[in-house]
């Protein structure tokens, strides 16, 4: 006969899992757990600690010590002096087309060369992985005689089109590995079914490898908010500035308003965190169930 476990058993032998003894490896990994923990948290602790503080205080104290009363004077300044909601606007735009193009064009890419099985697909794979090992500093000149020519210098456009090339291509990267081992029973059947090339794409691909194009969306998304370089040689008029940028504008090269940066900065940190607060989810899904099965 088979014995059939009692729900106190299973209870019995959960309880059991609850008060096993943690083992070493585990206690090292807690405690670099904790150690990354603080390290992240340190810098944002910093920027709480010095936004509040006046200008007069912050010259008279460390930086961890706590403010002697809120001040919100450098919030105050930022806020009117600088056009930050429309930085702000300018940053989700272009972070936003990037990540919706890139990774449309990703997918059509590695459909075409993972699915369609295109001839020299080694070569192109590799030569998409190759154009994300081409430092940006390479890229100002041609570009800018380009944008230049196009007439393209100061407008949001120039930067959607540079990232979105180089984001693409390392989506490509990655999906075309990924589609490389899709089941081809299944696309045979859709055929077999009437479904065109581009109905099993919709219908078929995209929904399995949803988890990890939007983990990519988000990346793509984080990536080009935190651009610098390239934005900085193509938008140069106080209208097309990004969040970044606009705080590169508060560091003088002889005098820098250090309590109104902190502020600054602190306040440009809260769109990120938000975003990251609506996308957790994503991003734990995609990496977990991001898998072709």
């Amino acid at each position: 006969m088979t014995a059939v476990a009692t729900p106190s058993a299973a209870l019995d032998k959960k309880d059991r899992n609850k008060r096993r003894p943690r083992t070493p490896a585990e206690w090292i990994l807690l405690v670099l757990a904790i150690l990354g923990a603080v390290i992240i948290v340190f810098p944002m602790l910093l920027l709480l600690l010095n936004a509040f503080k006046s200008p007069a205080d912050y010259a008279n104290s460390s930086p961890l010590d706590f403010p002697k009363a809120l001040d919100f004077t450098g919030i105050k300044v930022f806020w009117e002096t600088q056009n930050f909601p429309h930085a702000l606007w300018n940053s989700v735009f272009i972070s936003g087309m990037v990540a919706i193009l890139a990774v449309v064009i990703s997918v059509l890419n590695s459909f075409a060369i993972g699915i369609g099985r295109v001839k020299g697909r080694t070569w192109l794979v590799l030569v998409f992985l190759m154009a994300n090992l081409v430092p940006q500093e390479m890229l100002f000149d041609p570009l800018f005689r380009l944008y230049d020519g196009l007439g393209l210098l100061s407008n949001p456009w120039s930067v959607i089109i540079t990232f979105t090339v180089i984001q693409s291509a390392f989506g490509t990267y990655l999906l075309s590995s990924l589609l490389g081992t899709f089941p081809k029973e299944i696309l045979e059947a859709a055929a077999v079914d009437g479904a065109t090339r581009f109905r099993a794409l919709r219908s078929i691909i995209v929904p399995v490898i949803r988890p990890t194009l939007s983990v990519l969306m988000v990346f793509f998304f984080i990536w080009t908010w935190n651009e610098f370089l390239l934005p900085l040689a193509f938008l140069n008029t106080n209208d097309s500035l990004t969040v970044p940028l606009l705080l590169e504008q508060l560091n003088g090269e002889r005098q820098t308003d250090t309590t109104t940066l902190i502020a600054g900065t602190l306040i440009s940190t809260i769109p990120t965190v938000i975003f990251f607060l609506i996308f957790q989810r994503t991003l734990t899904r995609g990496i977990t169930a991001g898998a072709v099965k």
